[in-house]
């Protein structure tokens, strides 16, 4: 039977599992290769009808046959049942970001540097457009989709692969293209996005049935795929575009331009058509001038060009910074513009306190979108610009996301504008306001404040703090406005009984719930640190604070000059803990959280944890008895560094299955190469 016959099974006639089971193989394949005729190359070769037949039949043999069901079954591209919370995943290696400029001469800037680092008088660049939607990372193991996230924090995104898989687009199964099979191991990234058609019919209905609207594609899609019932991700006809090979096992690219072309050939869908080699900055730049110009017409939204030094090669001699590549840049388009009236000025509390100035609009069409809301900033840029309610103002569209007002035009004023006025009071509970003399920076003095309560047990419980699994801010919100909760140590005198009276908790999903509660007790004290919300702490200075101080304490008694002894802290941070801690309300939220049983004091480090002090280690290929992130931990733990390019300073490279381009140039440095069973001795030995 050939890819484009079409199989008719008689489903009823169909007795023995045996048969079943040919016939649910080459049902499966022959869809998978309908959906990549429809969905990649835009080639159908049959009607829906008869798409719909082949579909029919396929499910019906999968009922009575369940355990013959696969996850890769085209079947399963509808959604399946709706799951508690998304899971995490840790990203094989650091999905990192581009750099993001404005800028022509940034640009140009950027160009001299590759230049003059790769010894050339013109560098070669792939152009692709810069999609406004959702990065994700798929991984195919043998063929098969294993597992789809986003990209999080750039080492863990969510866990999204149901949800993932019901985007036609994606391939279940990977394709084999004459002499280029699929490899064994790959991981791969692109966008999610949603068409302007597909956004308009989505809003359109949402309004019907008395929804809130989305404010644009990219919020839109996000939601989606974030959506815990992937029947309902389903229904909003996402689609993506894949730009990137992060790991081929067998395989190794010369050019970005190789690599957008070969996975076509694998089954994923490619915009190589608005795709272009430039030879030079010059054409570069011409390109970005030409997508300006069109984007317009489009059938979905983006919001800038994205340049990458199409060898591989130099690529990996420029290699990376902390958050993104040396060897690549997104050059994002002027932002959308329009005027409308500032028709009054509102103050939003965040789970800190802090006083956030919004503008409210007459509604404005800007690139497609309506926007009838703002950010001010701050209140320093109120009076700087000179920003008046009832004033005609400029408002864009920062990025093509944010809406923000860019001034006032003045020209316009009748004098019945009114200037605004700093609130003295919160205007959620009445609070007092403390103001910095800048006028930068507002905050609710009240640690009570209602509206600090909510943002800050939904921060509190995050990924990031206690890490609660199943304590979404959903379930937060429902919680607290049943008033089982009404403080960070309440959280901890949750029971059973309590929650499997709410809406959607049976006995199962509160017991669930109660036990991840309890579980995380056990949090290390640096996660209890950043979970409770002090100002300008995030996670890395939290993990400083636990090392240096060691307790909570020590930590609560802690004086201003003593901070500012610890290299990573500066003045306002250091104002910014003493202030927290001088808090009569957070002292005894502490004694509370103590009570409780939350972990107070930081883990004595090993006398082993430094004897990878000065080492660098770099992991390339697939490793099979640690992920990467996990290796790298490892030696983070033992005082090594852990790094993603290969250069002179490294100290090892550990080479796992399927290494590449980073093994070869270990080689060719001199630079030790380990197979991962003597990396574990390492660890073994010197630990």
């Amino acid at each position: 039977m050939t890819q484009d016959t079409k199989p008719n099974f008689d489903v009823d006639k169909i007795k023995s599992k045996k048969n079943a089971k040919v016939a649910i193989k080459k049902l499966s394949d022959v869809i998978h290769h309908y959906n990549y005729r429809y969905y990649v190359l835009d080639s159908p070769v049959i009607t829906d009808s008869e798409y719909d037949n082949l579909l029919l039949q396929l499910q019906a043999l999968e009922e009575r046959y369940p355990d013959l069901k696969k996850t890769t079954s085209p079947t399963q591209q509808v959604g399946g049942e709706p799951r508690e919370e998304l899971g995490l995943v840790t990203h094989p290696i650091p999905m990192v970001s581009l750099k993001t400029v404005y800028d022509e001469a940034v640009v140009r800037s950027f160009d001299e540097t590759c230049q003059s680092e790769l010894g050339l008088s013109e560098v070669e660049y792939v152009a692709e457009l810069k999609f406004d939607g959702l990065a994700v990372e798929l991984v195919y193991e043998n063929g098969n989709l294993i597992v789809a996230s986003t990209r999080g924090d750039g080492t863990t995104g969510e866990n999204v692969t149901a949800n993932i898989r019901t985007i036609k687009e994606v391939p279940l199964v990977l394709m084999s293209h004459e002499d280029m099979p699929p490899p064994d191991s790959l991981v791969v990234r692109g966008e999610v996005y949603m068409s302007y058609a597909r956004f308009n019919e989505l809003n359109k209905k949402r309004e019907e049935e008395g929804e809130s609207r989305f404010a644009n594609p990219r919020n839109a899609a996000a939601g989606s795929i974030r959506q815990l019932d992937s029947t309902v991700t389903a229904k909003r006809t996402l689609q993506i575009f894949l730009y990137g090979v992060a790991e081929a096992s067998g395989y190794s690219f010369k050019t970005q331009w190789e690599a957008l072309h070969t996975l076509p050939k694998w089954g994923f869908k490619v915009n190589t058509a608005q795709a272009r080699i430039c030879k030079g900055i010059d054409d570069t730049l011409d390109y970005h001038r030409e997508v300006d110009e069109k984007r317009d017409d489009l059938p979905y939204e983006i919001d800038g060009v994205v340049f990458k030094v199409n060898s591989i090669a130099d690529q990996e001699r420029l290699g990376m910074r902390a958050r993104d590549p040396r060897w690549a840049i997104a050059y994002k388009f002027k932002a959308r513009q329009a005027t409308t009236q500032l028709l009054d000025i509102t103050v939003q509390v965040g789970r800190t306190g802090r006083l956030t100035p919004v503008a409210e609009l007459a509604t404005v069409n800007i690139g497609g979108v309506e926007v009838s809301r703002a950010s001010l900033h701050n209140f320093s840029e109120i009076e700087r610009k000179d920003i008046r309610i009832g004033d005609t103002v400029v408002v864009e569209r920062a990025g093509d996301v944010i809406p923000q007002v860019a001034g006032p035009i003045e020209a316009k004023r009748t004098g019945s504008e009114n200037v605004f006025k700093m609130p003295k009071s919160c205007p959620i509970c009445g609070g007092k306001v403390s103001i910095t003399s800048d006028k930068r920076l507002a905050t609710c003095m009240n640690s009570s404040c209602p509206a600090q309560i909510r943002r800050s047990i939904t921060h509190f419980v995050a990924r990031g703090g206690m890490n609660i699994e199943g304590f979404g801010h959903k379930r937060v919100e429902q919680i607290i406005d049943a008033g089982l909760i009404t403080s960070f140590a309440s959280i901890y005198f949750l029971t059973v009984d309590k929650l499997s009276g709410l809406e959607r908790f049976g006995e199962r999903s509160a017991q669930g719930l109660v036990d991840e509660i309890a579980k995380s007790k056990d949090q290390p004290f640096h996660r209890l640190l950043f979970g409770l919300g002090i100002p300008l702490v995030g996670s890395q200075t939290a993990k400083v604070l636990a090392r240096e101080f060691g307790s909570m304490e020590k930590l609560m008694e802690v004086q201003l000059l003593e901070l500012l002894k610890v290299d990573t802290i500066g003045p306002e941070v250091a104002q910014s803990i003493v202030q927290f801690f001088a808090d009569e309300n957070v002292r005894n939220t502490i004694s509370e959280l103590a009570l409780a049983g939350l972990t107070m004091t930081a883990e004595k480090e090993s006398s082993t944890e430094q004897t990878f002090s000065g080492m660098t280690f770099v992991f390339t290929g697939t490793l099979t008895k640690l992920n990467r992130n996990e290796a790298a931990s490892l030696v983070e733990k033992m005082g090594g560094k852990s790094s993603s390019s290969v250069s002179k300073k490294t100290t090892y490279v550990i080479a796992g299955l399927g290494a590449g381009s980073k093994l070869k140039k270990a080689q060719q440095l001199g630079v030790t190469v380990l197979t991962e069973d003597e990396f574990a001795e390492l660890v073994k030995t010197l630990g």
